[in-house]
């Protein structure tokens, strides 16, 4: 059941998500789109309760629980991440808005990229670690608990790597290609008034000049 519960909770964030932009962009209605895309951590607290109640009921702690508290800490780490990227492509493609600022790709900006999101998956394992910590103490510190001890290894271990990975981007930061010249997008410029502009154009007469005539 919670295997299930998962694949469920899995395909409900990529429905709601669809959902919600489509709401914002297509059907113009933002703060309806905008309370779909509220709903998505409903989905984890749903999973939450759902392997409480199934360890309350006697059942013994196993892989699928220590499963269902890294989906939850991997949601919490990196769906703000994923939901905020795909907002900003949904905006432009079909909402008219200006291209998304894509991340850097050489130097020590990507590293500082890359380290950020790195970060997102030590948050991913400090909420996992502290749910299978939790709930360690709720079945209580005997032999059945091993399993869910094994996940808070996994769950840093994957933080390990993937710091180690982002690391390498500091230690040995790529290089751009010969000539290719690093340029600010046009969206992160400052927008220009339109009346600025034809004002250091054309010039305009003052409103004594306009009292003459």
């Amino acid at each position: 059941m919670i295997v299930t519960l998962i694949v469920i909770c899995e395909v409900g964030f990529w429905v709601l998500l669809a959902a919600g932009l489509a709401t914002r962009y297509l059907l113009k209605m933002p703060r309806t789109g905008l309370a779909l895309l509220l709903c998505e951590p409903l989905l984890e607290v749903l999973l939450f309760v759902v392997t409480a109640m199934d360890l309350k009921d006697g059942a013994e702690p196993s892989w699928r629980h220590g499963l269902a508290a890294v989906y939850i800490g991997y949601t919490v780490g990196h769906g703000h991440r994923t939901v905020k990227w795909l907002d900003g492509h949904a905006a432009h493609r079909l909402g008219g808005g200006p291209p998304p600022v894509k991340p850097p790709r050489h130097g020590m900006a990507r590293a500082r990229h890359e380290g950020k999101v790195w970060l997102g998956s030590v948050t991913a394992a400090a909420v996992a670690s502290g749910l299978l910590l939790l709930a360690i103490w709720y079945v209580g510190d005997d032999g059945n608990a091993d399993s869910l001890r094994g996940w808070i290894h996994v769950a840093w271990r994957t933080a390990g790597i993937h710091g180690l990975i982002a690391l390498s981007y500091a230690i040995w930061p790529k290089k751009a290609p010969a000539g290719e010249a690093e340029r600010r997008p046009e969206s992160a410029l400052p927008a220009r008034d339109p009346e600025h502009v034809a004002d250091g154009l054309v010039r305009r007469p003052g409103k004594d000049e306009e009292q003459v005539r």
